[in-house]
């Protein structure tokens, strides 16, 4: 009891202008009307000030009622009534407004959410099917989810993150299809997470994954909220976050990676081929560069004699090994695609796709590099892009230079003992508790343990 009062005495309106000392966007205003008066202090920036005209200061005026008046502000949807002072200051910094009225401080909830509207998606790219994108205000993240799946048992729990920016986060599940182990431990690498600042997605992600050093995401980042309805139906977790317009999605299997939300509108077989095409592409995007430098520098009597002579044909005039003319057209390709990435958008496709033919057409003319060498590169850029999620995207792009140095370094065997490696990698991974490598399982996880309340 000595405590709470204690505590009571500490909250005045002159202790949190104090703590809020040199803040030039604090408004501290005095209400008065005949029948009494109230004060209210807000922060302008973050408060929306239609909101405080319209519920804080015309209700106050039209009751003439201080009594009344306090009575309406404390059961108002929003408003809290607190006590203690650090969760008064959380509460300041958040958008509410704090109104002390008859020697009693109601707060109430003014956050002006400056956020972009709905709009299409831009880095999952769809021909049919729902096309509006997670904005970053979670409010109507929610709503998007909740159209959508509508079922009373999807749950949802929501927390604070960050010490500094105290981001608000939402776990959305299906309490009859999750995998109550996973969302176990997912509460609790969440509530034992120390960061000062979150502000997106993917560095939540980051802090989540438990492994230190990985090559392959072990939890999907997206933009769409029908892949998040999609997964939560098969029993996973989506995660979101207030500030970004990205969801987490886990657990995730290495073939998550490679379906397209358009895979589920195609018919069946037409869907499954083009997963078969996707996969394909990594295969391409990871041993065409490495087998090109194994035929041409230690193997070339694998290929038939017209290819291999028409290799050589090709590199007649290059003056350095196969090996550093792949580096070079790699990382050409490289730099091609990052300015593709970081130019406006005016100007980045133009920019880009002249200086590829300019680049290639000269390199080529120069003799620097091989005829073959620029319709490998080619090849294997547009394969890479086949993947749907950006992600797995660049762990490709990473990962074939593993297999260009065993080549380079051992010749076909070295590309042999990278992909026994590779494989043998993937299946030992798991994304929290699950098999990583269930190529070909069916895409619902944890579905021995998906009765209602039971555990797996």
């Amino acid at each position: 009891m000595m405590a709470e009062q204690q505590k009571a005495e500490e909250i005045s309106l002159q202790w949190i202008k104090g703590q809020l000392d040199n803040f030039a966007d604090l408004e501290d205003r005095q209400l008065t009307a005949p029948a009494g008066s109230v004060k209210l202090l807000y922060v302008k920036s973050i408060t929306d000030p239609q909101i405080i005209n319209r519920s804080i200061i015309a209700p106050f005026y039209e009751m003439n009622d201080p009594a009344a008046y306090k009575e309406y502000l404390a059961h108002y949807p929003g408003s809290e009534a607190v006590k203690d002072s650090k969760q008064v200051l959380d509460l300041m910094l958040g958008g509410y407004a704090c109104v002390e009225v008859e020697q009693r401080f109601i707060f109430f909830d003014a956050l002006k959410a400056e956020t972009s509207s709905v709009s299409q998606t831009m880095t999952e790219s769809i021909t049919q099917g729902p096309s509006d994108a997670l904005t970053e205000n979670l409010a109507v993240n929610l709503n998007l989810i909740r159209r959508r799946y509508q079922s009373a048992e999807l749950k949802m729990e929501s927390m604070l993150i960050g010490n500094i920016s105290r981001t608000k986060a939402a776990i959305l599940y299906d309490d009859s299809r999750v995998n109550h182990q996973v969302l176990d431990e997912l509460r609790e690498r969440l509530s034992t997470l120390r960061v000062d600042i979150l502000q997106a997605a993917g560095e939540l992600e980051k802090y989540i994954n438990s492994d230190k050093v990985r090559i392959f995401p072990k939890t999907i980042v997206t933009e769409r909220p029908d892949r998040v309805v999609f997964n939560l139906a098969e029993g996973k977790i989506a995660v979101m976050l207030d500030t970004t317009g990205f969801a987490i999605v886990l657990p995730v299997i290495f073939n998550d990676f490679f379906v397209a939300m358009d895979d589920k509108i195609q018919l069946p077989f037409v869907g499954r081929f083009l997963k078969l095409l996707r996969i394909l592409g990594v295969a391409m995007t990871l041993w065409l560069p490495a087998l090109y430098v194994a035929f041409t520098s230690y193997n070339p009597e694998i290929v038939r004699v017209q290819i291999a002579l028409l290799i050589a044909g090709s590199r007649a005039t290059v003056p350095y090994p196969s090996f550093v003319e792949v580096l070079i057209m790699l990382v050409m390709m490289e730099f091609l695609t990052e300015a593709s990435l970081r130019l406006p958008r005016a100007i980045g496709p133009t920019a880009t796709t002249v200086g590829g033919l300019i680049l290639g057409q000269a390199a080529t003319a120069a003799g620097l590099v091989g005829n073959i060498m620029i319709i490998l590169v080619s090849v294997v850029a547009i394969s890479n892009f086949m993947i749907p999620l950006n992600m797995m995207s660049f762990s490709i792009r990473v990962l074939k230079y593993l297999f260009v140095i065993a080549a380079a370094a051992v010749g076909l065997v070295g590309v042999v003992v990278c992909l026994v490696g590779f494989t043998m990698y993937l299946c030992s991974q798991r994304s929290f508790g699950q098999p990583y490598f269930k190529m070909f399982a069916l895409d619902r996880l944890g579905s021995s343990g998906t009765q209602k309340g039971g555990r797996s």
